[in-house]
C-alpha cells in the first residue's frame, strides 16, 4: 500500500476499522498514516488522526514515538477534530519534562478559549491536571482556573470533568 492508496481508503468511513486492524498488524505503515494525519491540506485527514488514536488504543507503544511530532503539529493546526484527538492522546500519558512549559501555555489558552469545542477544552483541562501532578506548585492556580471556567463558561462537559479533577486536586492540597 502506498500513500495515495491509504489516502483514498481514509476517505470512506467504512474502511477506517479495517485500516486500524491493518496498521496494528503492519506497523510499518504507521509512518505513512501519521504523515497523512499531520497534513492540514485535506479536510478528510482528521480521519487519519482518529485511526492513529484507535491504533494507540490497541498498541500504545507503536504511537508513543510520534508524540513529539504530534505535539509540535498540535501547536499549529486549526482543525478542531485533530486538536481533540491529539489532546486526548497526549492526556492519556505523563507529559515529558521538555514539553511541560509548551503544553502548559497552549493548554491554558485552549481551556479558557470559549470559541474552542467543549471536547477540545476538556482534554486541555486534563493535560493541565497531568502537568499539576508533576508540578505541584501549579495546583492552586489550576484549581482557580477550573473553578472560574466552570462558573463562567461551564458546559456539562466542562463541569463534569472539572468536578472530578477538582476533587483530586483538593485532596492533594
Amino acid at each position: 500500500m502506498n500513500e495515495n492508496e491509504l489516502q483514498s481508503l481514509i476517505h470512506s468511513w467504512e474502511n477506517l476499522n479495517v485500516i486500524v486492524c491493518h496498521i496494528s498488524n503492519h506497523p510499518e505503515y504507521l509512518d505513512m498514516l501519521v504523515k497523512i494525519a499531520l497534513d492540514d491540506n485535506q479536510s478528510e485527514n482528521y480521519r487519519a488522526v482518529w485511526i492513529v488514536e484507535k491504533v494507540h488504543d490497541l498498541h500504545p507503544e507503536l504511537v508513543l514515538p510520534y508524540f513529539p511530532v504530534m505535539t509540535r503539529f498540535l501547536m499549529t493546526t486549526q482543525n478542531s477534530g485533530k486538536k481533540r484527538h491529539l489532546l486526548k492522546l497526549l492526556s492519556l500519558h505523563s507529559i515529558p519534562e521538555e514539553n511541560i512549559a509548551l503544553l502548559l501555555d497552549f493548554s491554558i489558552n485552549i481551556f479558557t478559549n470559549t470559541v474552542e469545542e467543549i471536547a477540545v477544552r476538556v482534554h486541555a483541562m486534563q493535560i493541565l491536571f497531568n502537568i499539576a501532578q508533576k508540578e505541584p506548585g501549579f495546583t492552586r492556580e489550576l484549581i482557580g482556573l477550573i473553578e472560574h471556567e466552570m462558573e463562567l463558561h461551564g458546559s456539562p462537559g466542562i463541569r463534569s470533568r472539572g468536578r472530578k479533577l477538582l476533587r483530586k486536586l483538593y485532596a492533594q492540597k
